[in-house]
């Protein structure tokens, strides 16, 4: 499942932004990717502008803490 990959990677590099996309779950929602480390969510079927809008914020947001874009 995403989430066991989601916290396998953040295990690996704890600041790699991940985006978990599902359908309809019981078992995630965005308090439980919250909890996971995980930096952004989206429901199936995701919209090619909105998901490249959560990349562009990640990346942003990377630049502005000043991580290194190029170890993602």
């Amino acid at each position: 499942n995403g989430d066991r990959l989601a916290l396998k990677l953040l295990d690996i590099k704890p600041a790699i932004p991940i985006i978990l996309c599902t359908g309809f779950s019981y078992t995630i929602s965005e308090e439980t990717i919250n909890r996971l480390g995980v930096k952004g969510f989206l429901y199936k079927p995701v919209d090619i502008g909105t998901l490249g809008r959560m990349i562009r914020n990640l990346l942003d947001e990377r630049r502005e803490t000043g991580s290194n874009e190029s170890s993602i």
